[in-house]
């Protein structure tokens, strides 16, 4: 916990050193007449004031149009955070102090933490598939440490991610949470978003269910949607096109 609040110490102090700097260049804009630059101005003031007041900007509350500001100011401590606790293997489902203590930084901090022992990772690697679920229950875990590591992670940045499914292929595609079809189908490639004609949509979880797509579409499951439909997580997408 000591080296945690030591690092974001000093990104804090680095983020304030840059501010500084950037707020005598936007006050000498706004002297200039610069109406654009006033806004900056009070943004910056804010930021510095909340890393004076030891608090990191990750817990400062900003406006959309403050965020592509802050984005362009490449603040270190802006950026989310996750802490990753590596546990020993009897330690994996029950309070550890150390991590405890993590955690309760990460309160403060806006920022998420993710418990999983190393050595049962490595351990679930090394198993046939079909001999993992076992072997997690055995350890009184319901999921590998590392699916919950992805999920926070994406999470954290603001992603989701759609399927497309082909006869020797199934792929996973990261996307921004709120990406319209036709902006996810040009993650693909940027034929398939000018040609785009609508999206066949069916969920993860209802594939899994009846099995195989054809079930999908006979139990009248599958969607037809167009190129303003927001893309949800778990998506297993069909984009029809033409070009």
């Amino acid at each position: 916990a000591r080296d945690i609040e030591i690092i974001e110490t000093e990104l804090m102090l680095a983020d304030l050193e840059g501010l500084e700097r950037r707020r005598q260049k936007v006050e000498r804009s706004v002297k200039a007449g610069d109406k654009k630059a006033a806004v900056e101005r009070d943004l910056v003031r804010r930021l510095i004031a909340a890393l004076s007041a030891g608090k990191s900007l990750r817990s400062v509350d900003v406006s959309e149009e403050e965020r592509e500001i802050v984005k362009d100011l490449f603040l270190l401590s802006a950026k989310p955070v996750l802490y990753v606790g590596n546990v020993g293997e009897s330690d994996a489902t029950r309070a550890v102090p150390a991590v405890e203590a993590v955690r309760e930084i990460a309160a403060r901090e806006e920022a998420a933490v993710v418990v999983l022992s190393g050595k049962i990772e490595a351990e679930l690697a090394a198993l046939a598939e079909n001999e993992r679920g076992e072997f997690l229950a055995s350890m009184g875990l319901a999921e590998p440490g590392l699916n919950r590591l992805a999920r926070e992670a994406f999470r954290l940045l603001g992603l989701i991610s759609f399927f497309t499914v082909g006869e020797d292929e199934c792929r996973a595609w990261p996307v921004r949470a709120g990406t319209h079809a036709q902006e996810a189908a040009g993650e693909i490639h940027s034929d398939i978003a000018r040609g785009f004609i609508r999206a066949e949509i069916m969920s993860y979880e209802d594939l899994v269910a009846r099995g195989s797509e054809t079930a999908v579409r006979e139990a009248g499951l599958l969607r037809i949607e167009g190129k303003g439909y927001e893309v949800r997580d778990g998506d297993v997408v069909y984009f029809r096109f033409n070009v």
